[in-house]
């Protein structure tokens, strides 16, 4: 993008915003690393309905929250263009075609038992993802990564993350010292910027409307009314049927783990997958690699793991109901006490980040965690690269350092292939995502249709 001024885009009506909202939803492959780098390239780059220091603002948000960040973030976008009605549609549009794919695949394979369909409709779609991540990786290094500090910041957080597992929390808590602490010292490195260079945006002009001006009357009522959707029907579902009953236990379970996800959905799979397995014995460790090989082959957030884990819990454990109704009831609690808490935290919170947008103490310590950020979405994406592109990845523990390491022999030639194609077809030729994944889908459906005959 340009330094200088560009035309303002046109503000999208709230049926405009529907449709893009349900499409990046559709979209929604890759994780959050392919996620984010879809949104920025249709909000940012396609669309220009949000800046790029805007995006990545709330982007730094989203990512110190509980929850899947790409979901929050797209609802963080949708309430600042349409208020808490398109930060609702947003968020809810994000989730939606994952919610529906993850429920029809569950109830085939709570009666077959098979989810290998899955991977013949997705084969290709993951490796042409890696090229929209590695494209939004460039955008966003070239326009974050201003000076060899933040160099240095984004290669350090890819280190501590990637090699020693370090915690997410701790790493953007040491971007945020750096920050504030290099704002007063060397401010021409970490300090405020001058006036901002992207192009005006929609979003801009939501900052002469009300609803982006956090008031404590405001906050008292998103949190009574957000709360209680979120915990209100784990009480009912208590008082009606006593804490024995497995609708209740879906509840509280994954409504605990909806405030301990911090760091993304991998970092409390461990946790989820432990308790549903051995604490509740609501499915074999078998079906729980079975749950995640399809939640991460389907549209939406990978959380979306734990609605499969709710359908087996319900659709086997429920009493007086029948195993597929109970299954759906319990996959439908288990993805309401999951993300409406994600409303939660964007509606409580975003009101107030916004007000502080333009601090210059703010400012320092974001640019700071923008570029940690950029070296934990280069995690991601290393993670996601070697997960998809190879069969079997070996985790070498030396001490406190952590190497993945690939089987070559396991390489898939088809994936590389694809992404290759896809980088190619993208950086170079630039044509535009969806031809790309599209024809990548049917490269690879080809290949897997090839390769079973």
């Amino acid at each position: 993008m340009s330094s200088g001024a560009l035309p303002a885009a046109p503000a999208p009506t709230f049926r405009e915003a529907a449709r893009v909202w349900a499409r990046i939803g559709l979209l929604s492959f890759g994780g959050p690393a392919g996620q984010i780098a879809l949104m920025h390239r249709v909000l940012v780059e396609e669309r220009r309905w949000i800046g790029e220091r805007r995006f990545l603002h709330a982007l730094n948000y989203c990512m110190l929250l509980p929850g899947p960040e790409a979901q929050q973030l797209a609802t963080y976008v949708g309430w600042l263009l349409h208020r808490t009605p398109g930060g609702l549609v947003a968020g809810t549009l994000f989730v939606l075609p994952g919610f529906v794919t993850v429920l029809s695949l569950s109830i085939l394979y709570a009666a077959y038992h098979d989810v290998r369909v899955v991977g013949a409709l997705f084969f290709g779609l993951k490796p042409a993802v890696l090229a929209v991540v590695v494209e939004a990786l460039l955008r966003i290094g070239r326009r974050s990564l201003r000076s060899r500090l933040h160099i240095a910041v984004a290669a350090a957080a890819f280190v501590a993350i990637f090699f020693f597992e370090a915690p997410f929390p701790a790493i953007v808590a040491a971007a945020a010292v750096l920050g504030a602490a290099g704002t007063r010292l060397v401010p021409e490195l970490f300090g405020a910027r001058g006036a901002d260079t992207d192009a005006a945006t929609p979003v801009d002009a939501a900052f002469d409307r009300e609803h982006v001006r956090p008031s404590a009357a405001r906050a008292l009522r998103v949190l009574a009314v957000w709360g209680g959707l979120w915990l209100g029907p784990t009480a009912l579902l208590a008082a009606a049927l006593g804490r024995g009953s497995v609708f209740v236990a879906i509840a509280i379970f994954f409504s605990k783990a909806a405030v301990v996800t911090f760091g993304g959905a991998y970092s409390v799979l461990a946790y989820i997958a432990q308790q549903a397995v051995h604490g509740y014995g609501w499915l074999s460790p078998g079906e729980m690699l079975d749950g995640l090989g399809l939640a991460e082959t389907t549209p939406g957030p990978l959380i979306l793991v734990t609605q499969f884990i709710g359908f087996l819990a319900a659709y086997r454990h429920a009493v007086g109901l029948a195993p597929l109704a109970a299954g759906v009831l319990g996959a439908a609690l288990t993805c309401w006490v999951t993300f409406v808490p994600c409303f939660l935290w964007i509606f409580l919170g975003a009101p107030y980040l916004e007000a502080l947008r333009g601090n210059r103490s703010l400012d320092g310590a974001l640019s700071a965690i923008t570029a940690a950020v950029v070296g934990v979405v280069l995690n991601l994406a290393v993670w996601f690269a070697l997960h998809t592109l190879f069969r079997e990845v070996a985790t070498v523990r030396l001490g406190a350092l952590q190497l993945l390491v690939p089987s070559w022999r396991t390489i898939e030639p088809a994936s590389l292939a694809i992404a290759v194609g896809a980088l190619v077809a993208m950086l170079r030729l630039h044509v535009g995502m969806l031809p790309t994944l599209a024809a990548s889908a049917a490269a690879g459906a080809l290949w897997r249709l090839a390769a079973v005959g």
